[in-house]
């Protein structure tokens, strides 16, 4: 995979400057964290973990002040810098905008987003949070339509089918990435 030029603070700034809202910023982080995770399980490990973390934290950067123009803002930003395989994951990160999967890192993306904000969810109607949420808790809560409503369950399974994994081992992948955060993430109660 390629190396990024962009570095983990570059990337914090612009999300904060472009991302007022806490909530989309705790997002960002915390599919970053996932993201980071994902880099030794799904990619080579060590030499990915930035630039995948850098993608989960800037995947949605552009959301909340261009919902309409989202991804391309921050898309055109990356590639203006030279971070084709960032723009190019951003770009693929929602299966309806039919950009092609080529690489791991645009695989884990999709994969992790939708998932790190429904394991987010769960946590919040959970007494212990994050630290007591189990892979079957979930899976439970994906059947029930009625229950985070706007997650797109069939965006969650597209990068599951994607990675080549079972959906109950990713759920279980997330949850460990996002435990040591928790306290930061808001996922403890």
């Amino acid at each position: 995979m390629n190396a990024t030029r962009l570095t983990r603070d570059e990337g914090w700034r612009l999300l904060c400057e472009w991302t007022p809202g806490e909530a989309l910023r705790r997002h960002a982080r915390a599919v970053e964290v996932v993201m980071r995770a994902a880099a030794g399980r799904y990619a080579g490990g060590a030499e990915d973990v930035e630039l995948f973390g850098l993608a989960g934290m800037l995947h949605d950067a552009d959301y909340e002040q261009w919902p309409q123009e989202h991804p391309k803002r921050i898309v055109a930003w990356l590639r203006e810098r030279g971070e084709e395989a960032l723009a190019h994951a951003i770009s693929a990160h929602y299966t309806k905008w039919n950009v092609p999967y080529e690489s791991a890192l645009d695989k884990a993306l999709l994969a992790c987003d939708e998932l790190t904000g429904f394991v987010g969810a769960c946590c919040l109607v959970r007494p212990g949070g994050i630290t007591t949420l189990e892979p079957k808790s979930v899976l439970k809560k994906l059947k029930d339509r009625g229950f985070a409503a706007k997650v797109e369950r069939e965006e969650i399974e597209a990068g599951v089918r994607l990675l080549g994994v079972e959906m109950s081992e990713h759920v279980g992948f997330v949850i460990e990435a996002l435990k040591p955060f928790g306290g930061e993430l808001g996922l403890v109660k």
